[in-house]
């Protein structure tokens, strides 16, 4: 009962402090649609990047490698989805929880829900605590549920880090709590170490995560919920979501739906954001500010910068065709070049008034190709390469969260190329000798004057 007084305390003086902020306007983040050539993030690091192509538009100390507390979770919901969708797992299916998990949940000092060795769970009950609330204890049920225990799931997780290019990534536990919150149990490392990673690494397990599921903005949009499972009547838990910028909470934000915040002593308050407006999705990684509303205000600062500079625009209109390539040679057709054009439309975030840096350029499949040309029969609209384009400005450019541009649009033929028959190819080869023959001679003949 005491630490449940504590923890009660500790949530007043928190939302006490927040009314003090927002009265005197000490949260005040930069009004949506005013411009500003840059910006300027308060925070140990940070990085913004669009979440559809993974193209870095803001970063700060980006490789700087950082605790990061419960923002760990999204790489347990990563593979709690992935045994979802392999049919690991279901879920309505029922979980009893272990001691370990049990003893961790009732911890009133950490984020949790109270859960019971005596009572089921579904899947769904655990990971919506988990997503919602952040609960440790839940979350270590579900680890626990996929791989059998928590050190086989951290193994999982470092194996996933390395599939997905977080080279940087260190998993000690599944939680992002530190080792010595675990009751003596900590499943790999010393008794006090703590997850690590960039914010780099974290946008891109950010944007792999919403990239092969997209559906776990469904749980991490979900503002309050309460929990009731195992608890007696009228002791329910309202599972308030630690993302304050959601829809109906103090600090809402227009279009945020995500992802996950962090807080342990050693990395201080720290956030990964994303929002959606406009027909443009950016994410955002704020990492080690000193209070709850200051990661939020970081963030907000750079969504308003984002939304005030940036603009999704077309560079490559679909039927674009090279003025100086409109044509590309063809081996063994019976035409010896095809027209060959941009398959659709190419749009891309940039910044405002900068369209005319970028230029569009194509590259052939080289796979396709027979001494630098393509190979005839060609079928109209047949992919033989991709149209990309190239920036010129004098911004910079960080190039993409995964390394690869992602901005492309195949290049096609536009019409269709059929192969030349036997006789056209034989007087071709023919032609083709003696052209080669006549002007090996004429050059012997120059060589004798």
């Amino acid at each position: 009962m005491l630490q449940r007084g504590v923890r009660i305390v500790k949530k007043l003086h928190i939302f006490t402090l927040l009314s003090v902020f927002l009265f005197f306007g000490l949260f005040s983040p930069v009004n949506i649609g005013q411009a500003a050539e840059s910006v300027d993030v308060n925070a140990e690091a940070a990085i913004l990047i669009d979440a559809e192509s993974g193209k870095i538009l803001y970063e700060k100390e980006a490789d700087k490698k950082l605790a990061i507390a419960s923002m760990t979770k999204m790489m347990t919901e990563y593979l709690v989805l992935d045994a979802i969708e392999d049919k690991k797992i279901k879920w309505d299916q029922e979980v009893k929880v272990s001691d370990y998990a049990q003893k961790v949940s009732q911890n009133n000092n950490l984020s949790n829900v109270p859960l019971l060795t005596e009572v089921t769970y579904t899947v769904k009950e655990l990971y919506e605590a988990m997503a919602i609330y952040s609960a440790n204890g839940a979350t270590i049920a579900l680890a626990e549920l996929v791989s059998g225990s928590e050190a086989d799931f951290v193994k999982m997780m470092n194996e996933k880090a390395k599939e997905l290019g977080l080279d940087d990534a260190k998993f000690v536990n599944t939680t992002g709590l530190n080792n010595k919150d675990l009751l003596g149990k900590h499943p790999v490392g010393k008794a006090t170490e703590e997850n690590m990673m960039s914010a780099r690494s974290t946008a891109r397990l950010a944007y792999e995560l919403l990239k092969k599921h997209p559906n776990v903005l469904e749980t991490a949009s979900i503002p309050t919920k309460e929990f009731t499972k195992g608890l007696e009547e009228g002791k329910a838990i309202k599972m308030k979501n630690w993302n304050w910028m959601l829809k109906g909470l103090v600090l809402e934000y227009p279009g945020v739906d995500g992802l996950k915040t962090g807080s342990t002593k050693q990395a201080g308050y720290s956030f990964t954001g994303t929002v959606e407006k406009d027909g443009m999705r950016f994410i955002s990684v704020i990492m080690k500010t000193n209070s709850d509303v200051a990661r939020f205000r970081e963030t907000a600062k750079l969504f308003d910068w984002a939304f005030s500079n940036f603009s999704k625009q077309v560079v490559v209109p679909k039927g674009y065709q090279f003025k100086k390539n409109t044509t590309v040679p063809v081996v063994k057709g019976k035409e010896k070049k095809v027209e060959v054009e941009a398959a659709e439309a190419l749009q891309m975030i940039m910044k405002n008034n900068e369209k005319d840096q970028y230029e569009p350029t194509f590259q052939l499949d080289k796979k396709k190709l027979e001494n630098d040309a393509l190979v005839a029969p060609l079928k109209k609209g047949q992919k033989v390469g991709t149209v990309s384009v190239k920036y010129k400005g004098n911004e910079s450019d960080y190039g993409y969260i995964t390394g690869e541009k992602a901005y492309s649009t195949p290049l096609v033929t536009k019409e269709e190329v059929k192969k030349a028959n036997w006789f056209t190819l034989g007087m071709r080869s023919t032609g083709s000798f003696f052209g080669n023959l006549w002007d090996k001679t004429t050059e012997k003949v120059k060589n004798l004057f």
